[in-house]
């Protein structure tokens, strides 16, 4: 296994040689590209390594270095990956989704709820709807929205790293799941924060910009994590690369909330089962398009 310096000076990996051999070949990295091999701490040019000494790109310095790939999506292969990563790892994956969710959505409720008690507000009131229960609640949705505007980009930025570890084949826990609590949460709330509010204005204002900037920032919360870009940086890389694809990955998206809906019409709970396949769909496209990781992506 190998770490590799991309152009853009960040590190990428661990990836095996078989990877690396295969960004050889398609000119993403050249006989200048930094290497550090798996267990040790120094950093080497691939030319030094005799593993890929034979590789014609690794003896060739006009050769562009590591970059995303830009590849075409195919979404069909997306869903059918993302329900073959479903099946191999079922139990797990219902039961990482389920839990992240019910943190998310359960405990913003419960808030809401605990709230809404102690001033002497029922959660249900009969007979009372739309902007008249907003008046009675106020405080308890406020409290509720607040805990999922803070929580939810730590939380599903950790279930990125926990899905595209299983989808790389490398070893994968629970606590991977919570892994955007440490070290990259302050750029995974201000990612899901701005991208939300950015979009609703668009929304707002006019639809069309809301549902294309909507799309466009899907890989933003992987790339924060993943990468461990800042936010507004991952925003612009996310766009960049997706806007060349952008009605392939619009079609995608409305393809994953479909098969989530159909979980949910079928049975309530179906949704925990349904979901991981449009989650992990979504993932590969993140992983064809920026170009990483895919050879263990697609065993």
């Amino acid at each position: 296994m190998y770490k590799i310096i991309g152009a853009d000076g960040r590190e990428y990996g661990p990836v095996s040689t078989e990877q690396l051999q295969q960004w050889i070949r398609e000119g993403r990295a050249n006989a200048q590209t930094r290497v550090q091999a798996e267990g040790s701490t120094e950093w080497k040019p691939i030319s030094e390594f005799p593993e890929f000494a034979g590789m014609p790109a690794a003896s060739s310095p006009a050769l562009a270095p590591l970059a995303p790939s830009g590849g075409e999506l195919d979404i069909a292969s997306c869903i059918s990956r993302g329900w073959k990563l479903l099946q191999n790892n079922f139990g797990r994956l219902v039961r990482t989704t389920f839990l992240v969710f019910l943190l998310l959505g359960g405990v913003g409720g419960f808030l809401r709820f605990l709230v809404n008690t102690a001033f002497g507000v029922p959660f249900y009131i009969h007979g009372v709807h739309g902007l008249e229960v907003f008046r009675l609640q106020w405080r308890g949705i406020v409290a509720s929205s607040l805990w999922n505007l803070i929580m939810t980009g730590p939380f599903m930025g950790g279930l990125c790293i926990y899905y595209l570890k299983l989808m790389r084949g490398q070893p994968a826990s629970l606590a991977d799941a919570f892994a955007g609590f440490s070290g990259a949460f302050v750029p995974l709330v201000m990612a899901y924060i701005v991208r939300s509010v950015l979009t609703c204005l668009g929304l707002l204002f006019c639809i069309i910009p809301g549902i294309y900037l909507g799309v466009a920032w899907k890989f933003t919360l992987p790339l924060v994590i993943d990468k461990r870009l800042g936010f507004w940086e991952a925003m612009e890389l996310s766009r960049k690369v997706v806007t060349r694809q952008w009605w392939s990955l619009f079609a995608l998206s409305l393809l994953a909330v479909l098969i989530s809906v159909l979980g949910l019409l079928a049975c309530c709970i179906g949704v925990f089962v349904t979901a991981p396949i449009g989650i992990a769909a979504i993932l590969y496209a993140y992983e064809d398009i920026l170009g990483a990781h895919t050879a263990a992506s697609a065993s």
